[in-house]
């Protein structure tokens, strides 16, 4: 289903960043948000809202694991999997 708000751009720029800073689209976040606020209120999720909020948190999950892990210029998988056969 699709839905169209016509919000002020400051509130969509807020959002959006927002949605930017847990890693998210602005259209999961929105989801999110809202999807939370109704538990808050008392309702149970269904089976597939649950679904998606643990796919949501294990790929944000990954994402903060991955932060800052970089191999450098001269390091590949390839030396990687040589290294680890080593041991």
């Amino acid at each position: 289903m699709t839905v169209q708000l016509d919000w002020p751009q400051e509130v969509v720029d807020r959002l959006t960043e927002e949605a930017r800073q847990r890693g998210l689209s602005l259209d999961d976040y929105v989801l999110q948000t809202v999807l939370q606020k109704q538990i808050a209120n008392g309702s149970a999720p269904s089976d597939e809202i649950a679904r998606r909020q643990a796919r949501e948190e294990a790929g944000r999950s990954i994402r903060e694991l991955r932060r800052d892990n970089i191999l450098g210029p001269d390091l590949t998988i390839r030396d990687l999997i040589e290294e680890g056969r080593k041991l």
